[in-house]
Formats: C-alpha cells, structure tokens, sequence
C-alpha cells in the first residue's frame, strides 16, 4: 500500500511555520526586503560539487537554481540594497540524513558589510528564534592546527594528500588540496567544535569560492569567507562578496578545469551575472543558511525529512 501521509508531525510543521513568520519580522523590523526570485532559470552553476536539476524552459534546457544568489547580485547590482531571500532551492544528487534534492533556502545581502558584521547578524536571528547559546567564532586555521596538527594555509598537496588517506582510508594521492582539506574538516573538526552555534572564518585561499581574498595576522592568504554550525551540523555559508568580473571570470574558468578533471559536464557561466558585477556590484556581505537544517537543531530532530511536509 502506498504510503501517502506527510512524513513531518503537526507539531513540527507548526513549529516550522512559527520559524518562518519570525524570519520574516526579523528581517522587517531591519528593513531588509525580501525578494521572490526565480528557482528556474536559463543558467547553471559551474560550481564542480553541486549539480542543478535539469528541466525546460521555452523548449530549452533549463536549470532548477542550486542557490538565488545569481539572481540577487543582478538585484543588489541595480541598486536594491539589502535584500533577503527565503523559498526554495534544489540540488541534484543530495538526499541523506541531512539532505533533501528539494530544500528551503534563507539567503540574504548586506551592502556596506562586511563577513564579521553578517556574522554578529546570524546570532542575533538565532536569538530571536529562541536558540540561548552564546556563539563561538574561530578562525579555520586555529582550529584546523589545533585538531590535526597542520597548517591547512601552508602544508603542500602531498602531506594533505597523506592525511586524507590516513583519515578516511583509500588513495587520497589524486585529489586537489581543496578535495582533501573539504574531507579532513568533515570527518576530524567538525566533531571536535563545542556545542552551540559556531562560526568559522577565514578559509583556505584555494577555498574561497565567491569570496575575496586578504591577508590575515599571520601573513597566510585567505578567504573573506565563513561557515556557521550548530552543534557540529553545518547550517550556512557566507562571504565578503568578490565585486571583480574579471576574477569572477577566472573561477569560473577554474570550475570548469575541475569539473572537466572530476568527469562532469560542461557549464556554460552566467553571463548575465557577470555583466552585473561589471556594471558595479556594490561591496557587500552575503550568506545562505539552509532552513530545514536549522529547524532540525531547534526541533532536536535527526533527519532533514522529519522537518519537511514531504520528502518525495
């Protein structure tokens, strides 16, 4: 018999709908606005680890959006100033414990700021959605040196390379620095964070994604990037935006190098994004937090599908 009923109780999806109402008067009473983009779009992501969910759009291929953010940065780049977004995003390949094709995405911008400042925004939201529990903030490095003993900024390929082979067993000897810092930090310091929320920052230059880049206390190139836990589940990823079309351009090359090197198919870049950072993309702080995730830590639930309606 076909089992039709909603896999998230009563209490779960009212406790979810109280979380977006209070969501969007956090934002209000900011006067941050929120935006309806569009989550079918013309362009994918180059992005080697995510993969958009293929559909049509006026008898051509299109592209379930993995994130708003392109959308949003055409936005902030005509002037609408800060911005938020909470709705849908999907991306293909991911269900599990923690992960739904299917999810909703909170997303938002802040023009004139920086990543430190949207961090101290995060835990006033987490506040104000009943999470007492003072926040951490640790840079990458630190926690990465205190745990494994390396220097994640300065330790070559190769010794990364061991490491990963050692850690999760298998030849790890193939893989980029990036692939192996990625498994290291999964499988050896996010189980060592403290309880609550915690923000890491300061991430490996060859990490940086959309982030720029800047020097940090000790001299080691690294990115204006972060990402937030609550009790070691990550919960978002945000950046000091990168504004240079120019560098934009060449990411988006160097995706396309990996991607290429990992065997997936070639995206064509967003063109329309990177004519918006030319026309002026004002220097700004963005973040996306995946919503579900966050209900689960509030919920003390386990599983993604237990805070969704339906999971399939």
């Amino acid at each position: 018999m076909t089992d039709w009923r909603p896999v998230a109780d009563l209490a779960t999806l009212e406790k979810r709908a109280g979380m977006l109402a209070e969501v969007r008067a956090f934002f209000a009473r900011a006067g941050v606005l929120e935006v309806d983009v569009p989550v079918l779009g013309q362009a994918p992501v180059t992005d080697p680890h995510l993969d958009n969910i293929a559909a049509r759009l006026d008898g051509e291929t299109a592209w379930l959006q993995t994130s708003p953010e392109f959308y949003m940065k055409r936005l902030l780049a005509a002037g609408a100033g800060p911005i938020y977004y909470l709705g849908k995003a999907f991306r293909d390949g991911e269900r599990g414990r923690r992960h739904n094709p299917e999810f909703t995405l909170l997303e938002w911008y802040r023009p004139g700021w920086d990543e430190h400042r949207l961090m101290a925004e995060i835990a006033d939201l987490f506040a104000a959605l009943g999470l007492d529990a003072e926040p951490a903030f640790f840079a990458y490095g630190h926690l990465f040196r205190q745990v494994l003993g390396v220097d994640p900024h300065t330790a070559p390929a190769s010794q990364l390379q061991r490491l990963a082979s050692s850690v999760a067993g298998g030849d790890w000897s193939g893989e980029d620095a990036s692939t192996c810092l990625d498994l290291l930090f999964s499988l050896r310091v996010e189980p060592a964070m403290p309880p609550g929320p915690v923000f890491v920052y300061d991430y490996p230059a060859c990490q940086s994604a959309l982030a720029r880049l800047h020097r940090d206390a000790r001299g080691d190139l690294v990115a204006h990037r972060f990402e937030v836990f609550l009790n070691g589940l990550e919960l978002g990823n945000g950046y000091f935006e990168l504004t240079d079309a120019d560098e934009q351009r060449r990411r988006f090359e160097a995706d396309l190098v990996r991607r290429k090197a990992m065997g997936k198919p070639y995206r064509e870049p967003d063109a329309r994004l990177l004519a918006a950072l030319e026309s002026g993309l004002p220097d700004c702080a963005g973040v996306a937090i995946g919503f579900d995730r966050l209900l689960m830590q509030l919920a003390g639930l386990d599983e993604i599908a237990r805070v969704l309606p339906f999971d399939r």
